[in-house]
């Protein structure tokens, strides 16, 4: 099934390749009034999944079972969010290893018109089949390179 188009990515988010348009739900705030810390974690899980799927990482793990795993990952958050609001999440490589790169997400409330969350994540490259490690398939590799045009 075809996905719906994405707004324009915020000017804010310039240099990030992936934009995710997520609209926040009721549901997302807590009894403080404002979207749960826990909610950014899975703005930047879109970002990050959207990302993997661009640069092939979806398909090497139904391809080969060698597919990533989440190593660390760790937001600064900078502005609350409250419904109603819509936020663009921007993920992008920083820096690539042999068995890992790290990921920079930046999260844009379209109401305030300002970086409301800052964090990256460690993606290691695992292989499925024997429960270790693994170097970045090839074929990710390049499409890393191909999703920051490199």
């Amino acid at each position: 099934m075809p996905q719906p188009a994405q707004p324009k990515p915020h000017p804010l988010l310039a240099g990030y390749p992936v934009v995710e348009t997520i609209p926040v739900q009721w549901g997302d705030m807590d009894a403080y009034g404002h979207v749960n810390n826990t909610v950014l974690f899975r703005y930047f899980e879109t970002a990050r999944i959207a990302y993997l799927d661009r640069c092939g990482f979806l398909e090497s793990y139904d391809r080969d079972r060698v597919g990533a795993i989440l190593h660390s990952t760790d937001c600064r958050f900078r502005r609350a969010i409250i419904y109603p609001d819509t936020v663009q999440v921007g993920g992008r490589a920083v820096s690539v290893d042999e068995d890992r790169f790290t990921m920079a997400y930046m999260v844009v409330s379209l109401v305030h018109d300002d970086v409301v969350a800052e964090g990256s994540g460690i993606v290691v490259s695992f292989d499925y089949n024997t429960r270790e490690k693994a170097p970045l398939p090839e074929r990710v590799r390049t499409g890393i390179e191909a999703v920051e045009g490199k």
